[in-house]
């Protein structure tokens, strides 16, 4: 008998906004802490810096849509590095991903072109989920 593996969400959300009563995990996945957000207010179960692009790569894409496919291209690069922080974390991701619904937290404004999208489809590829963008 083969074991079928179990199919979850991994969601996308800013990490201003509530929790919803379908998040399952939440995790903040950038590297510095959100502007104006309280420490002690913070709704969110884990925060992994090392699953966010490097700062050398954020300072680079600058947030500019016209180099977001440049961007995701390199970032998959570093969340691919054998033995890299980033790869880590990324394994971490599919492992609670793996267990319930995952939602990925960050504090930028553009989802469409944010890192938690890409991030979101490398943690579903292998985990066999399905990824939520922006609500």
């Amino acid at each position: 008998m083969t074991k079928k593996k179990t199919t979850h969400a991994v969601r996308v959300r800013r990490v201003y906004e509530a929790p919803g009563p379908d998040d399952g995990t939440r995790v903040l996945v950038d590297r510095l802490w959100p502007r104006g957000l309280a420490r002690t207010g913070a709704a969110f179960d884990d925060w992994l810096k090392d699953a966010a692009p490097s700062a050398e790569l954020r300072k680079w894409y600058g947030h500019d849509p016209g180099k977001y496919e440049e961007f995701a291209d390199r970032y998959r690069a570093e969340l691919a590095a054998a033995g890299s922080t980033a790869a880590d974390a990324l394994e971490r991701l599919r492992e609670v991903a793996a267990g319930g619904t995952l939602t990925l937290l960050t504090a930028t404004k553009d989802l469409e072109h944010s890192h938690p999208l890409v991030l979101a489809a490398e943690v579903t590829e292998s985990a066999g989920g399905t990824t939520q963008g922006p609500h």
